[in-house]
């Protein structure tokens, strides 16, 4: 395996060749990006996947949405659908992707759209929706065409980008150096204890992106919500078994937890994103009911319930207790006023009216 990496390391000069010269044009202005009359906070990473930036958009999402009207933008990554669209109490995954397929289940009342072209995807919900005062572009790290007035990077405390190399070598999207483009810095997914020398040691590796805040989050593992009628609260109780089954990037956090929960934890791992058959199901199906244990349970998270909302699939899990994992975002100690602190420094930048954009100069 290692030797056929090694190979690809040509490709990834050829790939750091295209991002660089991408991303020179931007910088030089050849490629314009475009600012817009409301704020707009982008989360992204520089890793492919698997550091949370969905649950970090909630978070942002529950700290401002007393104060402004909010809308998500996505590009809905691996949705079926083109162009622009809303989401809305029948969609699914196909039409919007599973994650503002998540974003719109736990908040029904926040505007949720996608959008292949971020740019044209604010146009039309400044358009459609003019009493929209802060957008919040979930993965837009990289998509430059929109100029954010606060720029969050993620990366994952498991798989730092520090670490890691340009595709398809390694998973990184464009070169370590770009991180110094964002406002402000997360290690995500970090232990939910958290010691000082691991935070200093990220400290350190982080010096490099000068004049950058630094936050570290974690995880909050939820109470098991229900997935199915069979799926009572009395189950969740003194688990013996969890069945999890799971299609995101990194899962190593969460089967941690469940660890925690259970005594005899058996996992059905897919890639990120993926697309459920009725084949996965009757193999967990099977695995499930040849087990003896007088406490089982199949646990899947937000995302992937997105994906399993096809009653075809429902359906093969109708008679067995299937539960669904909630996670929120948790910063640690006094980075969670500092967060906000800085999160609302940003948007008092604004005028009241909500259409002024503030310089590079006015945001440091």
């Amino acid at each position: 395996m290692f030797f056929f990496r090694i190979l690809m390391i040509p490709l990834s000069l050829l790939y750091g060749f295209a991002v660089w010269l991408r991303n020179t044009l931007f910088d030089t202005g050849l490629l314009p990006s475009r600012q817009f009359p409301v704020p707009v906070i982008s989360v992204g990473n520089l890793r492919t996947g698997g550091t949370g930036k969905t649950p970090h958009v909630e978070y942002l999402i529950r700290l401002l949405r007393s104060k402004y009207n909010i809308a998500v933008l996505s590009r809905g990554y691996k949705r079926k659908s083109k162009g622009f669209v809303v989401a809305g109490a029948d969609s699914s995954c196909r039409e919007i992707g599973d994650e503002p397929g998540q974003i719109h289940k736990k908040f029904p009342d926040i505007l949720v759209a996608v959008h292949e072209k971020r740019s044209k995807g604010i146009n039309m919900i400044l358009e459609a929706y003019p009493e929209t005062n802060l957008i919040i572009l979930d993965d837009a790290f990289q998509h430059r065409y929109v100029k954010p007035g606060l720029n969050l990077l993620l990366t994952g405390y498991y798989n730092p980008f520090f670490d890691d190399f340009l595709l398809p070598f390694g998973h990184l999207r464009e070169g370590k150096r770009r991180a110094k483009r964002a406002d402000a810095l997360i290690v995500a997914k970090t232990p939910t204890v958290f010691s000082p020398l691991d935070k200093r040691y990220f400290l350190k590796k982080l010096e490099a992106y000068k004049n950058k805040q630094v936050f570290f989050s974690t995880f909050e593992y939820k109470n098991l919500l229900p997935f199915n009628k069979n799926a009572k609260i009395s189950c969740a109780k003194n688990l013996k078994s969890i069945f999890l089954l799971t299609g995101i990037a990194n899962s190593v956090a969460l089967e941690e937890y469940l660890k925690t929960i259970c005594k005899d934890l058996y996992v059905h791992k897919y890639r990120d994103h993926h697309q459920f058959t009725k084949r996965d199901l009757v193999r967990i199906r099977e695995h499930f009911d040849r087990t003896i244990s007088y406490a089982k349970v199949i646990v899947t998270t937000e995302k992937d319930a997105i994906r399993l909302q096809d009653k075809r699939l429902r359906e093969l899990l109708d008679d067995i207790p299937v539960f669904v994992i909630p996670i929120e975002v948790r910063f640690h100690n006094s980075d969670e006023k500092d967060f906000a602190d800085m999160v609302f420094r940003f948007l008092g930048q604004y005028k009241k009216t909500g259409n002024s954009q503030p310089s590079p100069a006015q945001k440091h």
